[in-house]
């Protein structure tokens, strides 16, 4: 069957209608396409599922039938009308619609059958978490958050891997979003985690240091102990506005350079506050 695939797409014979139809449907979605060179609204509707197609490699295939060449394989499915779509799992056609449907449509009529695809992402993003590397996972689950929105693993995702990189505002902001119906024990727990990040940046040590501060606005190294305190407290978005305070009055005072660096580095891709930073740093020393 190989040398007759491109782009997961395959034109259905006799020859390897086995194959495809009764073999590769138990491992994938087959997605046949009854068509004719007659027929103008199989034209409309055979480039949109080639479009879908190509976005399912790995979970799908499109098998063609070109009804005037292949009338033996038509009348096996008892095509009645064109254009036809069948969805074939198993051997057996489980699902089907004739008659021309817009994109979306089609789309809806899929999603029963194929994966997500922010699905991919958040299996990267949760093999990550599962190691205990936020860092990591953290651009996988913002990703398959911003692809879809609605979907709430995803989001209860990206609101763990804010909470864990030190983004508790933006965290405790999108937890805010999550409606009743959609709490569940996830949410209690990110409630809990958002908490006992808030409870350490009011430890007695920062609190103290922050007295310090705002008693003696000058005193750099105040300045820079309290960002190493906040920064262990998940509080990256503070450390990193009193480190450029530091900075922006004395770029060389003792480790405050390499420290800010450190924290940049150190927060994961995608992470707003990287390449925010990044920039204002290197406005500092260019």
């Amino acid at each position: 069957m190989d040398n007759l695939v491109a782009n997961n797409t395959v034109d259905i014979t006799p020859e390897n209608f086995q194959q495809v139809i009764l073999m590769d449907s138990r491992e994938k979605v087959v997605l046949v396409d009854f068509w004719a060179e007659w027929s103008e609204e199989s034209k409309s509707v055979s480039p949109t599922l080639a479009k879908i197609a190509s976005e399912y490699g790995n979970n799908l295939i499109l098998a063609r039938v070109d009804c005037d060449q292949q009338q033996e394989v038509a009348a096996q499915f008892g095509i009645r009308s064109l254009p036809t779509v069948m969805v074939v799992k198993d051997g057996q056609p489980v699902d089907g619609f004739a008659g021309v449907q817009g994109e979306d449509q089609i789309r809806e009529f899929l999603s029963k059958y194929l994966p997500n695809p922010e699905d991919e992402l958040l299996a990267k993003a949760g093999e990550a978490i599962y190691e205990g590397d936020y860092a990591t996972a953290f651009p996988f689950a913002k990703q398959a958050f911003e692809m879809n929105e609605g979907n709430i693993n995803a989001r209860y995702m990206y609101i763990d891997c804010l909470v864990e990189t030190g983004s508790v505002d933006a965290a405790k902001a999108l937890l805010a979003t999550i409606t009743l119906v959609d709490q569940d024990s996830r949410y209690q727990t990110l409630t809990g985690k958002v908490e006992l990040a808030e409870q350490a940046a009011e430890s007695p040590e920062i609190q103290q240091l922050t007295a310090q501060v705002e008693a003696e606005p000058d005193n750099l190294q105040l300045k820079v102990e309290l960002a190493v305190q906040l920064q262990q407290a998940h509080k990256s978005a503070e450390a990193l506005a009193l480190l450029f305070t530091v900075l922006k009055t004395d770029l060389n005072f003792g480790e405050a350079k390499k420290l800010m660096l450190d924290m940049i580095n150190a927060l994961p891709d995608g992470d707003s506050l990287k390449s925010e930073y990044r920039r204002k740093v290197y406005s500092l020393l260019y």
